[in-house]
């Protein structure tokens, strides 16, 4: 049987868990899947922005519960998932949008900078998806990843800026990642796709974008920064069932930039 468009974007019963969604772009990417039918699971690490992006979620009508912790921590993502199965019982969607990054030229980058990137990048974005793919997806017979890569993983960094060294490896790391992950776990139904964000005004980028916001949004075709509503199409495309057909993809979104 056909299913309608609204079908294919329809999420209601899914369960989706979004890291760093309490605040920037994971808020906005849980307001999107939330609004089409999902159970939203926040993690972050603190409580109070969680607390404030469940009940901005309940005023949205969108069932939300938080997990406060730190991907960092290398024993973390079981204990996530624990708690997430044992509050809804399974996970469908696994939105890894948690991270950081660190500004310093690469000749005198700090190997504590460095380690603290790839580290939560990385390292804590495989090691929470491994974890919902052995306890969830796997037996479940299905499960969508989106990982938020950007696109500093696809190109180097402008040299007026400050150089983010680890911060463009962590996201190229992530980019292949994806691609790996589709790969192996394509044939046990489990799809693998990331979004490449370019330059969107948030806490973390927001000394970068005063300085040189003007500069980037010149060299933008669209002639703008990303905004709030921005990721959400491309997010509710990978997660739903009309991006069904679609993996091991990396979807750039930024206005045009990387194009000249």
């Amino acid at each position: 049987m056909t299913k309608t468009l609204a079908t294919l974007f329809d999420l209601s019963g899914r369960v989706a868990v979004v890291t760093g969604g309490s605040r920037g772009l994971g808020f906005q990417l849980a307001c999107a899947l939330g609004e089409y039918g999902a159970s939203i699971v926040l993690v972050a690490r603190k409580q109070v922005e969680l607390d404030e992006a469940v009940a901005a979620l309940a005023a949205r009508n969108v069932r939300a519960f938080a997990i406060a912790a730190d991907l960092a921590v290398q024993d973390a993502a079981n204990g996530i998932v624990g708690k997430v199965l044992d509050e809804f019982g399974t996970i469908d969607i696994l939105v890894n949008n948690a991270g950081a990054t660190w500004g310093a030229p690469a000749e005198d980058f700090p190997l504590a900078g460095w380690n603290k990137i790839i580290e939560l990048n990385v390292s804590g974005l495989f090691l929470l998806t491994q974890a919902v793919a052995k306890r969830a997806f796997l037996p479940a017979g299905k499960g969508v990843v989106v990982n938020l890569a950007s696109t500093e993983g696809l190109m180097g960094h402008h040299p007026s800026r400050m150089g983010t060294i680890a911060y463009n490896t962590a996201k190229g790391a992530v980019i292949n990642m994806t691609r790996a992950l589709a790969a192996e776990w394509g044939p046990r139904n489990i799809r693998v796709n990331a979004l490449a964000p370019g330059f969107f005004p948030s806490k973390m980028t927001a000394s970068t974008v005063d300085e040189h916001g003007a500069d980037m949004i010149a060299q933008t075709p669209l002639g703008k920064l990303g905004g709030d509503t921005d990721l959400m199409g491309a997010a509710l495309l990978l997660a739903s069932d009309a991006g069904g057909h679609i993996t091991g993809q990396a979807i750039v979104i930024d206005g045009g930039a990387t194009i000249i």
